[in-house]
């Protein structure tokens, strides 16, 4: 079957997906079995390949050129925003369908952010550096320093404190993983029997982060509600390049 997608990633030196935005379009497009091809793009290459393609979102201050982006080959358009595509792929491609939002969806993602958001992203962030070609550590390390106003290796140099911060938020992450199960009766997923895009955001990042550092996944992935969900979409990641 042709393709009828070309998804811009990030490259990596594995070859594979590992940003957690980038996987819940490559999951959905998966699920929804609909023929595409990936373009993996290096950081500091991604704005130059973009805008002369995406429309640039109407926004306020500087825009910004990120993956995910698609082009819809039969329609020749371009869509940018892991949720504006999910939107789009959801509107052609309708069956099966990946409900985009539910009050009980929208609680587990607001609560994973707030509460696993910063732990997560602090010892993953700098394990990231691994994965990355020269080119792209170079243009990471500048960014992402200039943003927390420290050297990067400073998240991992006291490996107790790391610890002390996962341990902070046990609880946290307890509370997530029951309303992951809130409809377990019914199924494996958030709603139930059929995944919805809350799956694909939780299953994403996990799978994210076990590109990048397995150790990091599994502190996350061994707690119930998170390891069914990750499990029960598993088949929907096969598809990884």
């Amino acid at each position: 079957m042709p393709e009828e997608i070309i998804l811009y990633d990030l490259a990596s030196t594995k070859g594979v997906c590992f940003s957690p935005a980038v996987w819940r379009i490559r999951i959905i497009l998966n699920f929804k079995h609909i023929p595409y091809s990936t373009i993996f793009l290096e950081f500091p290459d991604i704005e130059s390949t973009l805008k002369p393609l995406v429309p640039p979102p109407v926004s306020e201050g500087k825009v910004k050129y990120t993956v995910p982006a698609i082009h819809h080959i039969p329609s020749n358009s371009y869509v940018m925003d892991s949720a504006q595509i999910a939107l789009f792929l959801e509107s052609t491609y309708p069956d099966p369908p990946v409900p985009l939002t539910s009050e009980l969806g929208r609680t587990i993602e607001a609560q994973a952010r707030g509460v696993i958001g910063a732990t997560f992203g602090a010892s993953v962030m700098p394990r990231e550096m691994n994965i990355l070609a020269p080119r792209a550590q170079e243009y990471f390390r500048r960014t992402r320093e200039a943003y927390l106003g420290h050297k990067l290796e400073d998240l991992l140099a006291d490996p107790e404190k790391e610890e002390q911060s996962w341990d902070a938020m046990s609880e946290g992450i307890r509370a997530v993983s029951e309303l992951l199960r809130t409809n377990k009766a019914d199924g494996p997923f958030v709603l139930g029997a059929r995944p919805s895009y809350t799956d694909f955001f939780v299953a994403g990042s996990l799978q994210a982060a076990r590109v990048v550092d397995e150790g990091v996944f599994l502190r996350i992935a061994v707690h119930d509600g998170f390891k069914e969900v990750y499990e029960a979409c598993l088949p929907y990641m096969e598809k990884k390049d």
